[in-house]
């Protein structure tokens, strides 16, 4: 089992100085780990904290892990001139406000300064990353959706890490889950990667697609498109151009990526050729049907109508996958995934020579673990040499694994 891309015991953060918001949500006690994983990897850590924070965990936790002693105060008498917001705003890199509550991301986008976190927040050139963790509901709430597209327009280098979806304190299921500390220590690291994939352009398909039978009815199947939105935010975060074809799914798209929006295999197939031009990498994650009617009534089929049997003939959909590996306006790397239930390693090899792909993401999708619409995965990646093992782990450690092997690819 592989375990790269774990950043226990790295130093991508090496002289890097990073200022831990923490605000008054349930999903403060994951701030702790965080702030000790940021400190592992080289970073120096600060730590703010709101009135709310403390009702949920003490600062002395904070003060010692870090050795520092942690800020509250908009009006520090101990701090230099007694402008503690001024000096940490200098001091930062980067900003990392985990947990960011909804309370708080309308107050930044706001513009208020009423804190020591939001003041510092508006005083500085670092870049800023929140890490939303709130009820699903007020996540999906209109106005914290428009604060949360309005403060990224707001601030020159603002990130949104997440949010994950499951199951929340107060017993809702659904987005707005505070990522965890590993992803979050992850995805800051790559703020300061080196970007391997700058320059280049990845496309990537997600999601089922949807077969009309008549205008209320549809073949798909069970896919969540979570893997797929989770390497395109990796591949986002690695430097690429990144466009997403997405089949319909509910999960809000990543920051700073290209969405296209489709329903059928025939659309799929269209913009996947469509985006063709200039692509470097084409990553295949959508489960594609593999069939669709025949023929698409226009109105609805009424059951009365059909007798006790229903015939209803399919053909064959395009292979997207295969069709872009064989295009004159191949990718230097076309990536496909085999969602099986059984003998992936054998299922995967036929698939790499079938589809002529130059690398096969097996996962078995009939575990209810790392199943289709779980949070976890596990997957092995298989080249014409290789095999490589990497989970199970969340799916945005996932995404960063094959964005990793897709760059070592690259490179030879």
């Amino acid at each position: 089992m592989v375990n790269s891309l774990n950043t226990e015991h790295s130093n991508e953060l090496a002289d890097t100085n990073v200022v831990v918001g923490i605000t008054g949500g349930i999903a403060a006690y994951k701030s702790a780990e965080l702030v000790r994983l940021l400190i592992k990897s080289g970073a120096q850590v600060r730590v703010v904290m709101t009135e709310g924070a403390k009702a949920f965990i003490t600062p002395l936790t904070f003060q010692a892990l870090t050795g520092n002693p942690v800020s509250d105060s908009l009006l520090d008498e101990q701090a230099e001139q007694g402008m503690g917001h001024i000096e940490l705003a200098r001091w930062a890199d980067i900003i990392l406000v985990a947990p960011a509550t909804a309370d708080f991301i309308a107050r930044l986008n706001a513009g208020m300064a009423n804190d020591l976190l939001t003041t510092i927040c508006l005083a500085t050139h670092a870049k800023i990353a929140l890490a939303p963790a709130m009820n699903e509901k007020m996540w999906h709430a209109p106005v914290t959706q428009a604060n949360i597209q309005d403060v990224q327009t707001r601030f020159n280098d603002l990130h949104i890490f997440g949010p994950g979806t499951g199951e929340q304190a107060c017993g809702d299921v659904g987005a707005g889950r505070m990522l965890e500390a590993l992803e979050l220590c992850q995805m800051t690291c790559a703020l300061f990667s080196s970007k391997p994939l700058l320059g280049k352009k990845v496309v990537i398909t997600a999601g089922p697609t949807r077969e009309a039978i008549d205008p209320v009815r549809y073949l798909s199947n069970h896919s969540s498109g979570k893997m797929g939105y989770a390497i395109a935010h990796a591949a986002s975060l690695a430097g690429a151009s990144v466009t997403l074809i997405s089949g319909p799914v509910s999960l809000e798209p990543p920051a700073n990526i290209t969405v296209v929006n489709v329903n059928s295999a025939l659309e799929m197939y269209s913009a996947a050729h469509e985006n063709l031009e200039q692509c470097d990498v084409f990553i295949g994650t959508a489960a594609v049907a593999d069939y669709r009617p025949q023929n698409t009534a226009h109105q609805k089929m009424k059951k009365d109508q059909q007798g006790d049997l229903l015939n209803l003939p399919l053909v064959e959909n395009p292979d997207i996958i295969a069709s872009v590996a064989k295009s004159e306006q191949r990718p230097a790397c076309v990536i496909a995934f085999a969602a099986e239930t059984q003998d992936l390693e054998n299922y995967a090899l036929r698939k790499l020579e079938k589809k002529a792909v130059d690398a096969v993401v097996a996962n078995d999708v009939s575990r209810s673990d790392i199943g289709f619409g779980s949070e976890r995965n596990e997957v092995l990646w298989v080249t014409k040499d290789s095999r490589q093992r990497f989970g199970p782990e969340t799916k945005t450690q996932v995404a960063h694994f094959i964005i990793h092997s897709v760059t070592e690819m690259l490179r030879t």
